[in-house]
């Protein structure tokens, strides 16, 4: 009897290593994962005061994002991130303004109508074809040794194109002119600067540039002789007329 306890005491004993090597190991728990940092998406907005004008008026372009790496507005090219800019339309356009951002992209649009322009004053028996020339065609003027188009200059050229338009048979002469200060040679050279710019407003505009001829007079036919900031003015300027 004392035989067989021994024999099942180390039978028993590995038994139970076996039955304690089978048992199931816990998984150790799975580690926690942050959730993904999502970028706010941006926001657009653009509007147009006014929202109707007449050719060769000026429209003021507003506008506001958030949260956008880069901003453009068709037609125009990229703005800061909030703005505003003055534009002369010459027909009717949908400004669209895009922002973009690590969150997304977010658009927007302002619409601006142009109307046609007021009549012209028609020729008369008593109006000869460089008087009416004169009374719907308008000069533009210069800052003093400067040739940018300035402002208020834009809606003029604007309603000189929008004349020349409806007579396509003028053609036309712009000559530049200068105050007397400054060389000879220095004010030959500004004023075909001015006398360019200015036909380039008209081209931009949809005149044919085989239409306009440029010449620079420089301080040699000035329109006022004082030597006075008003008379100055006078003289620096682009003055259209017709090419005969």
């Amino acid at each position: 009897m004392k035989r067989c306890t021994r024999v099942l005491v180390p039978a028993l004993l590995v038994a139970l290593v076996a039955i304690a090597g089978c048992k199931k190991k816990t998984p150790p728990p799975a580690a926690q994962t942050a959730p993904p940092v999502t970028a706010p998406a941006p926001t657009a907005h653009i509007s147009a005061e006014p929202g109707a004008i007449s050719a060769g008026d000026q429209v003021t372009l507003n506008w506001k994002t958030t949260d956008a790496t880069s901003v453009s507005i068709e037609g125009i090219g990229d703005v800061p991130t909030s703005g505003t800019k003055t534009v002369t339309p010459t027909a009717s356009t949908t400004y669209h303004l895009v922002a973009r951002g690590e969150g997304g992209t977010a658009d927007d649009t302002a619409r601006v109508t142009v109307n046609a322009p007021p009549p012209v004053t028609q020729p008369t028996n008593s109006m000869s074809a460089e008087e009416e020339f004169k009374a719907n065609m308008q000069d533009v003027f210069y800052d003093y040794d400067a040739y940018d188009v300035r402002p208020d200059s834009q809606g003029i050229l604007s309603k000189d194109a929008a004349y020349l338009s409806s007579h396509p048979n003028i053609r036309i002469v712009i000559g530049g002119y200068c105050d007397e200060r400054g060389s000879n040679e220095y004010n030959l050279a500004l004023g075909q600067n001015r006398a360019d710019a200015a036909k380039n407003a008209l081209i931009s505009a949809g005149i044919a540039a085989a239409r306009i001829r440029v010449v620079s007079y420089g301080k040699e036919k000035p329109f006022c002789s004082e030597s006075t900031e008003a008379c100055w003015q006078q003289n620096r300027r682009a003055g259209f007329s017709l090419d005969q």
